[in-house]
C-alpha cells in the first residue's frame, strides 16, 4: 500500500470529527464565521500560520527544505440554504445543509495539511492550502483571485477535488479539456400595473408577460443554438402575486444559463435580453434582465490531468481512475482558477446505492449521504499529488 494512503487511514477518525463538526454547523455564502474559525484553529493546531483573505477565505502555506515551484490545493467550505432530511445523528438543524459535500472537501484538505506536515521533508517547493467561501454563489473564487490568492508566492499549478454521489467509492473521474459548463445566474424583473382580477383591461398583467417570456426563452435553445452545441436555459424561480383575484404590479423570475462555450453563453444572455425587453413592450409592460453572478466553463489542463492522475493511480489503482472527454452541464467556480494557472479538477466517488441504500442520492438533495470512508483517499490524493508534482516539475 502507498505510504500516503497508510498515513491517511491513521487519521481517518480525526477527519470524520472535522467533517461531522462542519456538517452539524453549516454556513451559507461568503460569510462563514464559525467555519472559518474552526478551520483556522485546526491549521494552527497542526503548526500552520493561516491567513484570512476576503470575508472568510483562508490561505496556509507549507514549504520544503528545497526550493521549487508552488502548487495550490483548494477546498470549498460553504453549504446550501436547505433543510436537511437525512437520518444522520450529526445532521444539521439550522435550516442549512452541506448537501454538496463541501464539509467533506474541507475535512479532506485539513487531513492533507496534517499529512504534509508529516512529510514536509519531501516537499521540493511550496504548497498553498486554500479554503474558499461561496462556491455555490460563484463569487468566492473570483474574489480570492482578485485579492491575490495566486500570488506571494506565485502559483504554478492548482488542484481541486469534489465528491460525487452515485459514483462508486474511491473511483476518480477526470474530464479532459473543457469538462464542466459555464453558468450565468440571472433575474428577470417584469413590471406591469396592478388591478382587480375582474377588470384586467384596467391594468397591465406582468404574469401574462412573464409567461410569454418564459416560453420564448426556450426557443433560443431549440432554434438558435446548434443541436451539437450543449446549452440549457432553466427558470427555477417564478414569483408573482399574493391574492387570486388581484393582478400584481411585478413578477420575478430567476434561473441559469449553462454552456460549454463562453461565446455561446454570452450569445444566449444577449438574446434573452432582446426577448425580455421586446416581449414586455409588446404587452405594454416593462422588463429587465439582470446578471446576478457567473462562472466560465472549467478547462482542465490535459498535460496536468495525465500527469496527476498517474500519481492518483498509485493510491487507488489504475482501474479506479477514469478519464473522459465529454463535458457535464453542472458548474463549479474553480473554473476561474483554470484561466489563470494550469488547473485540474477531479471528482471522487462518494458511494453508490449498490454499496449502501443510503448512498447515491443526487447532489443538492435534502437526503444525500456521502461515504465518509473516502476521506482518507481524498487527503492522500491532495498531499501525494502536490508533493509528486513539485518533485517532477522543478
Amino acid at each position: 500500500m502507498n505510504k500516503f494512503m497508510e498515513q491517511a487511514r491513521l487519521i481517518q477518525e480525526d477527519m470524520m470529527v472535522y467533517r461531522r463538526t462542519l456538517h452539524s454547523h453549516p454556513e451559507v455564502g461568503a460569510d462563514l464565521p464559525k467555519t472559518k474559525t474552526y478551520v483556522m484553529d485546526k491549521l494552527r493546531e497542526f503548526g500552520y500560520e493561516p491567513k484570512e483573505i476576503c470575508e472568510s477565505g483562508i490561505v496556509a502555506i507549507i514549504e520544503g527544505n528545497k526550493p521549487g515551484k508552488t502548487f495550490l490545493l483548494r477546498a470549498d467550505m460553504d453549504a446550501l440554504p436547505m433543510k436537511e432530511a437525512t437520518t444522520c445523528d450529526f445532521k444539521a438543524t439550522n435550516g442549512c445543509m452541506h448537501s454538496c459535500g463541501h464539509d467533506m472537501h474541507t475535512a479532506m484538505l485539513l487531513g492533507a495539511a496534517k499529512l504534509l506536515k508529516q512529510n514536509q521533508d519531501q516537499i521540493e517547493g511550496t504548497i498553498k492550502l486554500v479554503f474558499q467561501p461561496d462556491e455555490e454563489g460563484f463569487t468566492g473564487a473570483k474574489k480570492m483571485i482578485q485579492a491575490g490568492v495566486l500570488e506571494n508566492p506565485k502559483v504554478d499549478a492548482a488542484l481541486a477535488m469534489h465528491v460525487h454521489s452515485g459514483t462508486p467509492s474511491n473511483t476518480i473521474l477526470c474530464g479532459l479539456g473543457t469538462s464542466i459548463a459555464g453558468c450565468n445566474r440571472f433575474r428577470i424583473v417584469v413590471r406591469g400595473a396592478g388591478c382587480h382580477g375582474a377588470m384586467p383591461e384596467t391594468g397591465i398583467d406582468p404574469i401574462n408577460i412573464a409567461a410569454h417570456i418564459y416560453l420564448s426563452l426556450q426557443e433560443i435553445i431549440s432554434r438558435e443554438i446548434a443541436a451539437l452545441q450543449p446549452a440549457v436555459v432553466t427558470i427555477g424561480k417564478f414569483v408573482g402575486g399574493d391574492a387570486p383575484n388581484i393582478i400584481p404590479e411585478e413578477v420575478i423570475m430567476e434561473g441559469t444559463i449553462r454552456s460549454l462555450d463562453k461565446e455561446i453563453g454570452a450569445f444566449i444572455f444577449n438574446r434573452m435580453n432582446d426577448i425580455v425587453i421586446a416581449t414586455a413592450k409588446m404587452f405594454r409592460g416593462e422588463a429587465q434582465l439582470i446578471e446576478l453572478s457567473s462562472v466560465p466553463p472549467l478547462i482542465n489542463d490535459n498535460h496536468l490531468a495525465y500527469e496527476i492522475t498517474n500519481y492518483m493511480k498509485d493510491l487507488v489503482g489504475e482501474q479506479s481512475v477514469i478519464l473522459f472527454e465529454s463535458g457535464g452541464m453542472g458548474s463549479e467556480d474553480f473554473a476561474s482558477y483554470s484561466y489563470e494557472v494550469p488547473s485540474l479538477y477531479i471528482m471522487l466517488g462518494a458511494g453508490s446505492k449498490q454499496e449502501n441504500p443510503l448512498f447515491g442520492a443526487p447532489m443538492h438533495s435534502e437526503k444525500v449521504v456521502f461515504n465518509e470512508a473516502i476521506l482518507a483517499t481524498g487527503a492522500a490524493i491532495h498531499a501525494y499529488s502536490a508533493i509528486m508534482w513539485l518533485k517532477n516539475n522543478k
